[in-house]
């Protein structure tokens, strides 16, 4: 089994983003340990705890409280400002996995993250090719993934933006030469398009779909989880 599939152990996973909001730290744990339990009772399979809103130190004080709660779902980790840092941080805490938004080869200090990965071989990375706001490398996408593929255990790649739907005619590209190697789709998922993209890649990151209006500032619809993971469960066979 890779890594990838030991962490989810469920076929096409989906991971809600916890994008920190609130009016201050208090707020923004309260309310991330909030759609942790919503998004544990509508059995969606991971989260990312991600600085969006926040700071580094908030993805800190809500892993360290969550720990107190006994969550069952899969934790994960963006540390926007200091993705390096992340490693460490999901090690202490016992998150599973962290996302990287790029490993092109010119958004990474390559040693140093080598070595972090030589460090903490227990931790998955969700890495970026073709990520939203990140510069194209210039090279043909099959050197950027294969790059990507020894660097990660799953690849993420989105459309345009935040909420943009990612085109199905990239996630087939992509697939195509990855074949067997994770795909995952990370923005743009939402109830009209996950059937037709699930049936392409490995897994969803769902972040701004799961809020009101697809405002990452709001708290995450309940309802909204739960339709879509409604869509999903059939697709696992």
């Amino acid at each position: 089994m890779d890594k990838f599939s030991s962490v989810f152990q469920i076929n096409k996973p989906v991971i809600g983003m916890i994008h920190l909001s609130g009016k201050d730290q208090q707020d923004r744990v309260k309310r991330a340990l909030e759609e942790l339990s919503i998004y544990q009772e509508e059995e969606v399979n991971g989260a990312i705890i991600e600085d969006y809103h926040g700071s580094p130190q908030d993805v800190y004080e809500t892993l360290k409280e969550s720990s107190t709660k006994n969550f069952k779902i899969t934790l994960g980790i963006n540390i926007l400002r200091d993705c390096y840092s992340a490693f460490k941080l999901a090690s202490d805490f016992g998150a599973r996995f962290i996302q990287f938004d790029t490993v092109q080869t010119p958004d990474l200090e390559l040693k140093w993250y080598n070595q972090l990965r030589k460090n903490y071989p227990h931790i998955a990375v969700l890495g970026g090719i073709g990520f939203k706001y990140t510069s194209p490398t210039g090279n043909p996408l099959e050197l950027d993934l294969a790059e990507g593929k020894s660097r990660c255990e799953a690849i993420v790649t989105t459309g345009n933006g935040t909420g943009i739907e990612t085109p199905t005619k990239k996630l087939r590209e992509y697939k195509k030469i990855l074949e067997s190697f994770p795909l995952i789709v990370g923005a743009g998922v939402n109830l009209k398009n996950v059937y037709e993209q699930l049936k392409i890649c490995d897994g969803a990151i769902i972040g701004s779909y799961f809020k009101p209006e697809g405002n990452t500032r709001l708290q995450i619809d309940r309802k909204k989880v739960r339709d879509l993971m409604d869509i999903v469960k059939p697709l696992r066979g």
